[in-house]
């Protein structure tokens, strides 16, 4: 019932921009801690930035911290990542995920921590 669908992922150029969405439904998302989460292949799944729960503090991982910006938009029950400058290197399935939990909490905890899970979307950065 609880459901998240990621969009936006695509093919961009180094230095190029992408705006990926995690559209919630069956339950409110401003009550939940959204993650982004990334895993390349042959690589462990690693954090990418998460924004604790309404009306939500967002934190980026050292590697894209100067590059993306997560945010919130209550109104559409939707969670964004916006990417800028991106880098080979960014190249992975990209995933959202919720975690139940008050607004005081830190969102910046492992991947198991979470309890609902998209499906995931490429983002490969290529020239």
């Amino acid at each position: 019932q609880l459901q998240l669908v990621e969009s936006g992922g695509g093919l961009v150029q180094p230095g190029g921009s992408l705006r990926l969405s995690c559209a919630a439904s069956g339950f409110t998302a401003d009550s939940y801690a959204i993650g982004w989460f990334r895993q390349a292949p042959g690589k462990e799944r690693e954090g990418v930035s998460c924004i604790s729960s309404s009306p939500g503090t967002g934190y980026s991982t050292g590697s894209v911290k100067d590059r993306f910006t997560i945010s919130r938009d209550n109104d559409k029950n939707t969670v964004y990542l916006q990417m800028n400058s991106l880098k080979p290197e960014d190249t992975a399935v990209y995933y959202c995920a919720a975690m139940y939990s008050d607004y005081r909490e830190d969102c910046r905890r492992p991947a198991y921590d979470y309890d609902y899970w998209g499906q995931g979307t490429q983002v490969t950065v290529s020239s």
